[in-house]
């Protein structure tokens, strides 16, 4: 993990960021520690997955970065349990790239993923997110906004709630405003780097699969099939769209 020169965050003088990072593999702790510390964030660690949970659950984080694969609990038994007391933002690791365990960490609740395999420089910038979007108040124009209405699904920005035939979604932060931005352009096609924009506050040169990790997970929740969408649509080598059954 080569340091790349990113600039600090927080700024020099301000409260340095609590960050707890769980991972059994301690190198690679005392390298991310390492790494952040200048970067103005004091980093802890723990190794197992209850001691994680525990320091996770009783400490005030501003972010946890946490591995999939744990001794004790893994790593989606540690989320469950701590998204039933913390709304803190979890960073998942995942060694083995594997798409099904991406999608599991995003429906637990995980705010994003990493492979680990990663770069420090994409490590900031995740990171850098999760937090900011856990701590940015929302716009103002959301409070005046009317509600997004698209067949038999409604999105309320102002209450960030959307119903689906009048029952409640369970939406992650990051999948609610992934559906809003695609209702507010019903029809219209979004760009991955659009929706990269609205819904995650990034701002970094590296070609970011995550978008399309969080559509799998909407659609889930939405009991949509990408093979014969009734509400996104995958566009080819553009982006997603959420279809209006009021148009032809």
């Amino acid at each position: 993990m080569p340091n790349t020169g990113a600039s600090q965050t927080p700024r020099d003088g301000d409260t340095k960021a609590r960050l707890l990072v769980i991972d059994d593999d301690r190198k690679l702790c005392r390298l991310i520690a390492d790494y952040l510390e200048p970067m103005g964030y004091a980093v802890e660690t723990a190794h197992t997955g209850p001691e994680g949970l525990e320091k996770a659950a009783g400490g005030d984080y501003q972010a946890v970065i946490l591995d999939v694969m744990l001794p004790g609990m893994d790593g989606f038994e540690v989320l469950k349990h701590l998204r039933r007391a913390s709304e803190v933002p979890v960073l998942m690791l995942t060694a083995r790239g594997d798409e099904s365990d991406r999608i599991v960490g995003l429906e637990i609740g995980a705010d994003d993923y990493l492979p680990k395999t990663f770069s420090t420089r994409e490590l900031l910038a995740r990171l850098r997110a999760v937090i900011r979007r856990s701590t940015r108040p929302a716009p103002a124009d959301d409070a005046l906004e009317s509600d997004l209405v698209v067949g038999p699904l409604r999105v309320s920005p102002s209450t960030r709630t959307a119903v689906l035939e009048e029952q409640p979604l369970v939406l992650t932060p990051v999948e609610f405003d992934l559906l809003a931005a695609l209702a507010r352009a019903r029809g219209r096609v979004k760009t991955r780097e659009q929706l990269l924009d609205a819904v995650a506050d990034r701002n970094y040169d590296v070609f970011d699969r995550s978008i399309d990790v969080h559509i799998s997970a909407l659609r889930r929740k939405l009991g949509d099939d990408s093979k014969a969408p009734r509400f996104i649509r995958t566009v080819r080598s553009a982006g997603y769209l959420l279809i209006d059954p009021n148009q032809p």
